[in-house]
């Protein structure tokens, strides 16, 4: 992953908000980051945005919990990873960190709430924001047992969300703004939306694969449902003959996407390499004929759109979040039920108008996503509060 050069204009733009503003340091709080064996699309967000504000020299540091393997503290492309604390004790640890000031000094907060909230509002009270990327639902069931599951639905759900409702909230995609103002019930005015960029390293070339291949990356738990795609492939692999499927990625449920993948006699045409390098994973995006996932949840879909931007279109679950990284009928397709998806990869592999069409597309929307905004925007949000902020204490008597 090539971490984005930002442009004279996007560091002066970032860097005339924080004269104005008067924002220096900026804290991240996130549950995990960018070299945990778990990262995924919200940590590659948070480091996107992060290196691209210490490049208009902003001091950023990110505070989170213990990873495998590496140090307690080090410094990635110009921002400091702090990592202490267990994957449940990080929060009351971070928090405590930041009252106490051991972090050094912060003029913005930004917690990014990734299932468990940080309370933040409860302890700070100074400028910020919340990077709130999808609601997770029935993620708390498929990894908890079913009382905690219940509890962290609560939290999540009821009990947060009333003491967020003065702090600006983030979140990537319109669909995923719906299901917070609808479902939890946040107030549309506070909500932004901010679409991600796209790593520059993911850029067309290569030759497709001669005989149709489809490609999924993720952590393989729960929430990504490789199982369901391998159903799903199974009906598409009985219409067209020669299809593979490659998933990329490691995780726990290794071993039952593998029984799945026995129960359909699919050994000889669908791969679990693992993880893969970066080259080896553009190469994948250039030669695949299209970049799948089933998620149940999604707060964008970055795998989506990092095979757009080598010309790959998408064919996914119609989710909050999906909705918005693919484009429907221009860069991919999207379906609820395994029929659909089943109907749409088989229009996808079978037709080629269609999928010439679909690729041209997929590279258009790419286009259209930049990290240099997402960390524009992301600032403005943060520089806003904090001069509202001062306004208000200016007015007091």
């Amino acid at each position: 992953m090539q971490t984005p050069v930002a442009s004279e204009t996007t560091i002066k733009a970032i860097s005339d908000l924080a004269s104005e503003s008067g924002l220096r340091h900026v804290h991240m709080l996130a549950w995990r980051d960018l070299d945990d064996d778990e990262a995924g699309g919200s940590e590659v967000h948070a480091h996107q945005i992060a290196s691209i504000w210490t490049q208009a020299g902003i001091g950023v540091t990110m505070r989170t919990s213990h990873a495998v393997g590496q140090p307690a503290s080090t410094v990635r492309d110009g921002y400091t990873v702090s990592r202490k604390g267990s994957r449940y004790s990080v929060f009351p640890r971070s928090a405590l960190a930041e009252i106490t000031g051991r972090l050094g000094p912060c003029d913005a907060l930004v917690e990014i709430w990734n299932g468990m909230p940080f309370l933040s509002p409860v302890w700070w009270h100074k400028p910020g924001a919340v990077w709130l990327h999808h609601v997770h639902g029935p993620m708390w069931g498929q990894t908890l047992p079913g009382p905690i599951a219940r509890a962290g639905v609560l939290l999540e759900e009821k009990l947060a969300p009333p003491l967020y409702r003065r702090r600006p909230i983030v979140t990537l995609s319109d669909s995923s703004k719906t299901e917070l103002v609808d479902d939890i019930g946040f107030d549309e005015d506070r909500v932004t939306v901010i679409t991600p960029g796209v790593d520059p390293y993911f850029t067309p070339g290569g030759t497709r694969a001669p005989t149709p291949l489809v490609m999924a990356v993720g952590r393989l738990v729960p929430v990504k449902d490789f199982p369901r795609l391998i159903d799903v492939m199974a009906v598409v692999r009985s219409r067209v003959p020669d299809v593979e499927l490659v998933i990329v990625g490691e995780g726990y449920e290794r071993d039952r996407i593998i029984d799945v993948i026995r129960g359909h006699d699919a050994e000889s045409w669908v791969r679990l390499p693992g993880r893969i390098t970066d080259a080896e994973m553009r190469d994948l995006y250039r030669s695949a004929w299209a970049v799948a996932s089933a998620s149940t949840r999604e707060g964008w879909g970055m795998t989506l759109t990092e095979g757009a931007a080598c010309g790959t279109p998408g064919i996914a679950s119609d989710i909050p979040g999906h909705a918005d990284a693919i484009s429907a009928g221009r860069s991919g397709l999207l379906g609820t039920t395994n029929a659909q998806l089943a109907d749409a990869m088989t229009s996808l592999l079978t037709d080629a108008a269609l999928r010439t069409r679909l690729q041209e597309g997929a590279l258009a929307r790419a286009g259209e996503l930049t990290w240099e905004h997402a960390a524009i925007a992301n600032f403005e949000i943060i520089a806003a509060d904090a001069i509202a902020r001062s306004r208000r204490k200016s007015a007091r008597p």
